[in-house]
């Protein structure tokens, strides 16, 4: 009895301890993973290559994801919504009763599911191969990962006229990038940057000397379909092949586009789990476009470098794919401005070709450039005959010294060479060992070996600079009168997020003592200025935050964004009691003056700061890390360039969504406010959407619905927001007409007949849904802007 009992006991151990570490390569139907529950919150392939389940890239954010398991940095190949990481508390990837997978952030917010209809699929299965399928009792594969792959391409993974790779953003982030491979219009496997300005394919070249043939490719295919299989062999139907230079069985690989752009085929070392480029694409780094950005120059070499040209300098100094802006102003509103060319030999730009000429003299070409305001440049060749490209825009440039030509950059008179010379650095995802080669334009005719002497004397001149500037740093700190001791805290916090700690001293000089006010709000008053370097900078000071609390918010939030459509932070100063933020400025104000009053707006630029917003609250809510919600989302915190593009602004109330804190006060301005203020629920970027319909019912009626500028009491309160639902009602009402009659009852009057029927009740259907007063029923951010865009063409 006591040998039974024994025996007994050491089987129950047994099966508990094979339990326990039996690998689940399976979820069955109305199961599901939890972020939070470690041991139960992946699934594993039966070989153990890969892993499924919650990826955490940060405290608070996964991605649902595959990765291969042995990888030393665990290599994600796939992930479900990838723009969209979810919570680290509370989210779950359930395998519904329906038949579906669903992924659910806290609260129960959907953020991805797989597109299948009600079925009888009973499992999830990670495959060997790394692909995630659904799978009925008849073992058929219902829906698989493989059919939406992101930016990695696996053996047996197969690329057809629906699927794509588009690369990451950048190193050690999941945000979809601007590089994509796919196949065209015409059947042929192509590169291609998609980028927020321009559209252009990189690979096979498209340069006009050239066709797929030369490449050994064909567009007479009438299929689309490339894979690569386990011995490293690449195959495409428009001709295209390629094998690994490991070719063989037994090697672990994967086909990736990367954040530079390249496509290239890695092999897996399983001892030391280290990744090694079998094959890619593109030899030379400057033929991929794009990777310097507007107005950039791509130096060819082994490691690229990206450089501006004469009277330019870097956008983001952090950043290189963000391009040069002009440190001039070019308009075309007056012809009193003189113009002079500044050459680069050696240098051309691809596209953008405003004019061509043939044959022609340089005087003649030059002069095309002068008469045309568009005209940034011009490029000219002379082999046997002058040949003239007047370039209306800048992208894609490149420095190759087997380039024929030069190309003359279009700058103001006053831009001296001297004064166009910048020694720039900064670091770049894209390109590494980044350096200048602006000077004077004798500089860029020079030969070879006169080049390497500038270069050398100015290296020598950089050092010297830098010397000194160390040992007055030194003497400033130690032996000075000054404020940053006292402020290192301050100072420390913000040097890693690029901003620039202003001394009191220079804000006041800037905005003479606070004399030009341009605006104000709940969190202080806005001053215009002009700093010593003259850019025209907007100057808040701001009240009561004797602790710098606010500031630190604003600061924190704001300061590392960059976005086209959210106000750009120069820098801050916290002295003593002074709390201020430097901004950029921007032309036309607020949206309030150019809406509510006889200035108005018309129809092609309110559509556009429709959209504007959108994108930037789409950017807050869904692509920047710390997922803000703005809170005070209103006409009067909407700034306008110069072409009427919209910029957020006023930060000073915004909550991290991604944060555990709770809101312990209302925020936001009255008529604003979406209703679970009120109601004291749970605060999500839902509220910035409510706001976003008021303004787009503002926009398109031209009249305050909020009134959020009268002060009154409670009763006054009650009728203002009465009055905007009184409007939303009504419309809600006469839009099940037939006709469309009803657009001209909602419509501004003050437009006329001016505008797109179309765009104006895609615009007032948005409004509506937004200002739902259930929160579920509101739309999201990105899917707004997707609609938005689809209807900007009208």
């Amino acid at each position: 009895m006591k040998m039974f009992l024994l025996l007994l006991f050491l089987c129950s151990l047994t099966r508990s301890s094979t339990s326990k570490n039996a690998t689940r390569d399976h979820l069955p139907r109305g199961s599901a993973l939890s972020v939070e529950a470690h041991d139960s919150r992946v699934i594993v392939s039966a070989d153990n290559s890969f892993t499924c389940g919650f990826y955490g890239f940060q405290t608070n954010a996964y991605w649902f994801a595959i990765w291969l398991t042995n990888s030393k940095d665990r290599t994600i190949v796939w992930a479900a919504n990838r723009n969209t990481p979810v919570n680290g508390r509370g989210s779950k990837l359930m395998f519904s009763r329906k038949g579906a997978m669903v992924l659910t952030d806290v609260g129960g917010t959907i953020v991805w599911e797989t597109n299948t209809t009600p079925t009888d699929a009973d499992r999830a299965v990670l495959l060997n191969t790394g692909n995630l399928v659904l799978k009925n009792q008849k073992d058929e594969i219902i829906w698989q990962s493989f059919d939406h792959p992101t930016d990695t391409l696996l053996p047996s993974q197969t690329l057809t006229k629906t699927k794509s790779l588009i690369s990451v953003l950048r190193k050690g982030s999941l945000e979809s990038g601007y590089f994509g491979l796919g196949f065209n219009s015409i059947n042929v496997l192509t590169l291609i940057y998609d980028g927020p300005e321009i559209s252009s394919v990189y690979w096979p070249s498209p340069d006009p000397g050239f066709n797929v043939f030369a490449f050994g490719r064909t567009s007479y295919n009438s299929s689309r379909i490339a894979a690569f299989n386990d011995l490293g062999v690449f195959n495409s139907s428009d001709g295209l092949n390629f094998t690994a230079i490991d070719m063989g069985l037994g090697i672990r690989r994967k086909l990736t586009l990367d954040s530079d752009g390249n496509l290239r085929l890695y092999s897996l070392n399983e001892s030391s789990g280290l990744w090694s480029i079998s094959w890619q694409a593109i030899s030379q780094p400057c033929n991929i476009h794009g990777i310097c950005g507007r107005n950039g120059i791509c130096i060819h070499g082994d490691k690229p470098e990206c450089s501006c040209p004469p009277g330019y300098e870097l956008s983001d100094p952090a950043d290189l794919t963000q391009g040069c802006k002009p440190t001039f102003n070019m308009t075309c509103s007056g012809n009193s401005t003189r113009f002079e060319f500044f050459p680069l030999s050696y240098t051309d730009y691809y596209g953008f070709d405003l004019h061509f000429k043939a044959p022609i003299s340089f005087d003649a070409c030059r002069d095309i450039c002068l008469a045309d305001c568009s005209c940034q440049a011009f490029s000219y060749r002379l082999s046997g005959e002058g040949v003239c490209f007047a370039k209306s825009a800048l992208f894609n440039g490149y420095h190759y010294p087997q380039i024929l030509g030069t190309i003359y950059f279009k700058v103001p008179a006053s831009i001296k060479p001297s004064e166009s010379a910048r020694i720039l650095t900064g670091s770049n995802t894209t390109c590494t060992n980044v350096t200048s080669i602006l000077g004077s334009p004798s500089m860029y005719r020079s030969t070879g070996t006169k080049l390497h002497w500038v270069y050398a004397y100015s290296f020598a001149i950089a050092i010297g600079v830098v010397e000194a500037l160390v040992i007055l740093l030194g003497c400033w700190l130690f032996f000075g009168k000054n404020q940053l001791l006292a402020n290192l805290e301050d100072g420390y916090r913000v040097m890693s997020g690029q901003f620039r700690g202003f001394s009191y001293e220079e804000p006041v000089k800037a905005t003479q003592n606070f004399k030009v006010e341009i605006g104000r709000g709940g969190s202080g008053v806005v001053y215009k200025g002009v700093l010593e370097d003259e850019r025209v900078v907007a100057v808040k000071r701001l009240g009561d935050v004797s602790e710098g609390g606010e500031l630190w918010t604003e600061v924190s939030t704001i300061g590392n964004m960059n976005h086209m459509h959210v106000v750009r932070m120069w820098g801050f100063c916290s002295q003593k009691q002074s709390k201020l933020l430097v901004y950029e400025y921007v032309e036309n104000l607020s949206l309030d003056k150019r809406l509510f009053s006889s200035n108005f707006l018309q129809w092609k630029e309110r559509f556009q700061v429709a959209i504007g917003i959108a994108k930037g609250l789409a950017y807050l809510h869904h692509e920047w890390l710390e997922w803000v919600i703005h809170c005070d989302v209103k006409p009067e915190n909407i700034l306008l360039d110069g072409v009427f593009q919209p910029k957020i602004a006023d930060f000073g109330l915004a909550k991290l969504s991604g944060q555990n804190s709770k809101v312990t006060r209302m925020r936001g301005t009255r008529g604003y406010m979406a209703p679970e203020w009120a109601h004291n629920l749970p605060i999500t970027a839902k509220v910035d959407v409510y706001s976003y319909g008021v303004v787009v019912l503002e926009i398109v009626k031209g009249v305050r619905l909020s009134n959020a500028s009268t002060q009154g009491p409670e009763e006054e309160e009650e009728e203002e927001e009465s009055e905007l639902m009184r409007f939303v009602k009504v419309t809600k009402k006469i839009i099940t007409k037939e006709d469309e009659s009803w657009i001209e009852e909602v419509i501004d009057p003050r437009l006329g007949e001016l505008f797109s029927r179309k765009q104006a009740a895609k615009l007032i259907e948005i409004g509506l849904s937004c200002v739902e007063e259930d929160r579920n029923k509101r739309p999201t951010m990105d899917s707004v802007v997707q609609v938005l865009i689809d209807c900007e063409s009208e």
